[in-house]
């Protein structure tokens, strides 16, 4: 197994733990850390990686990239309503990820009906 294969995956199990870590001193901190675009860097790491740098390619993966963020940025803010409404954690997830997909179908709908 290669490098480039192996290192995200080890990087990704660091940032696990740095959260884990972090939220017992500083929720803050962790927050910051779980979302920093690292997810998105190893993405395009091995992407780029299993396709020899083709411009093509990262543009396109790029571009779902910037899509995906809509809809993840729609699950953070349901997450942040419902756990203000008081619900528990399962019933938050549900519902997250429920947004998640509305807002993630709605993105293709749109990609689709623009040929992008």
């Amino acid at each position: 197994m290669k490098t480039q294969d192996v290192l995200p995956v080890v990087l990704s199990i660091v940032v696990i733990i740095l959260v884990a870590v972090l939220e017992k001193q500083n929720k803050f901190a962790a927050a910051i850390t779980a979302t920093m675009p690292i997810g998105a860097t190893l993405a395009i790491w091995i992407v780029y990686s299993a396709n020899s740098g083709d411009q093509q390619t990262m543009k396109d993966f790029s571009v779902g990239l910037l899509m995906g963020i809509i809809p993840s940025l729609g699950f953070l803010v349901a997450a942040f309503f419902l756990f203000r409404a008081g619900l528990k954690l399962l019933p938050m997830l549900l519902v997250g990820y429920s947004v998640w997909g509305v807002l993630l179908g709605i993105i293709i709908l749109i990609r689709r009906a623009l040929g992008l």
